[in-house]
């Protein structure tokens, strides 16, 4: 593509006065290790790394053009100065893949819980009825059938076009974070129907304050198409004030919820042994039935449902590949050990997320909860503080472990983890820094009709070595599992 028309399409000015006519732009990248010859190099401003830094090695690999924020005079190559490089690569990725999400059903999944389970139910819903759908978000992406390690919530601008271009599914689902909305990694991608599933305290270490992080989770919306729709979670007070906030700005929305405004009322429900949500939908009353246990997973489901009948698939088809879903990897994963505890991975790191796992937990019939846990280091600490008090409240026995330590010190992290211990949970909690051990710990702890519920981590790997021979709470429960029945 030419560099001229790449800039004028994506509507960047201000390219210098060198002459630009005949420059052809064979790849995009903000990697300068990725450089080839041809290729246009955007020097972004990381949190760790400043690509500007490394627009002389781009340059001396090949670059054929530059694109960044600082004016650094005389340049070999045309220079373009803006003012956001992040925002400036997005539509210039835009561009250089020929406006991807134009093309496909887009559908954008936001919200602090949820996101991942709810784009794996609406997968599993759209793959059934015959369409072909990719999936970009946090475990993995799968793009025409196969997957791809994921590295992010969301990717960036210039991966998640490139993704886009080499879809040749029908319908793309994208988990869409805060963070990503914000730092422009959605910059000219544009969606059919973006879904709102609840916002609770998280990420303001961030975002600084809640309404800041609505705003954040707002920007989505904004990404509709012309004839795009919001579908939302109604029955969270965030979710009302998203309706309100859309609906002066004439958005169209759809309201999932038990109030009598929303479109899709939610008429009753049981989260136990065999849950089940009961949903009106325009005067018909439809049941659905989850093999997974939880409030929560069945608003997952309400929304997974009522943007599947917006594709126009059929309720018996929707209805049938919700009872058979077979779950998401670390999201209320469940272990069985024939003669001790009932042992479950899952995600949750805020304290709503806490909450709706170790209640399921006590709807279930449960004797005893042991709830293991951590931290992640240099990540919102105000929120603690809340995660400990709704493990105390709802566990018999929490043990305090580390999550990922990212940033923060090791020995400031334990000494967080005592502090929290000593002002909540004293009466009824251990606190044991190896996460590995820890779990251990809770599987020696718990008979058989209790249950051993791991948080956190979910389906992701550890980033420290630990005590045993193993990378993930997964990984460590088999493990003992088996070194516990001699198979190993």
């Amino acid at each position: 593509m030419m560099l001229k028309k790449l800039i004028e399409d994506a509507g960047i000015e201000n390219l210098s006065e060198m002459n630009v006519a005949d420059i052809s732009i064979l790849g995009v990248t903000d990697n300068s290790r990725d450089i080839q010859k041809g290729y246009l190099f955007v020097a972004v401003s990381g949190y760790s790394v400043d690509g500007h830094n490394y627009i002389q090695d781009a340059v001396r690999l090949g670059a054929s053009a530059v694109i960044g924020e600082l004016d650094i005079g005389d340049l070999e190559v045309p220079y373009l100065q803006v003012n956001y490089s992040r925002k400036a690569l997005g539509k210039i990725a835009k561009q250089f893949y020929g406006d991807p999400s134009k093309q496909k059903i887009m559908i954008g999944i936001t919200g602090t819980n949820g996101k991942t389970t709810t784009s794996y139910m609406l997968h599993q819903i759209i793959k059934e009825s015959g369409m072909s759908c990719s999936l970009i978000g946090t475990i993995q992406h799968i793009i025409n059938g196969k997957t791809i390690d994921s590295h992010n919530t969301t990717p960036s601008a210039l991966e998640l076009n490139s993704l886009l271009a080499s879809s040749e599914d029908k319908v793309v689902i994208v988990e869409v974070s805060s963070h990503a909305l914000v730092q422009y990694r959605l910059e000219g991608i544009e969606f059919d129907y973006g879904i709102f599933t609840n916002l609770y305290h998280d990420h303001l270490d961030y975002h600084g304050t809640m309404e800041n992080y609505f705003q954040a989770k707002a920007l989505l919306f904004e990404k509709l198409k012309p004839n795009g729709m919001a579908i939302l979670n109604g029955d969270n007070f965030w979710g009302e004030k998203l309706h309100e906030y859309l609906e002066k700005r004439k958005v169209n929305t759809y309201v999932i919820g038990e109030s009598k405004y929303c479109d899709l009322t939610i008429h009753d429900y049981d989260t136990a042994t065999k849950p089940f949500v009961l949903l009106n939908d325009g005067g018909e009353i439809v049941r659905i039935i989850l093999p997974m246990p939880g409030l929560h997973n069945l608003y997952n489901a309400a929304v997974a449902y009522a943007v599947a009948r917006k594709l126009k698939i059929g309720k018996e088809d929707i209805l049938l590949a919700l009872k058979k879903f077979p779950g998401v990897p670390g999201r209320f994963e469940v272990y069985k050990d024939e003669d001790g505890p009932t042992i479950v991975i899952d995600y949750a790191h805020t304290a709503d997320a806490i909450f709706h796992c170790l209640q399921t937990a006590k709807e279930l019939g449960v004797k005893r909860i042991f709830h293991i846990f951590g931290f992640r280091g240099g990540r919102d600490k105000n929120k603690r503080a809340e995660m400990v008090k709704v493990s105390s409240e709802l566990s018999d026995v929490s043990i305090l472990t580390m999550d990922d330590l990212n940033t923060e010190d090791y020995l400031d992290m334990k000494a967080t983890l005592f502090d929290l211990y000593h002002q909540y949970i004293a009466e009824n909690g251990l606190v044991i820094p190896d996460r590995t051990l820890a779990i251990q710990t809770g599987l020696k702890m718990a008979k058989k009709g209790d249950w051993v519920i791991v948080t956190g981590k979910g389906h992701e790997s550890y980033k420290q070595d630990f005590s045993l021979p193993v990378t993930s709470d997964k990984e460590t429960i088999l493990y003992l599992l088996d070194k516990k029945h001699g198979t190993i």
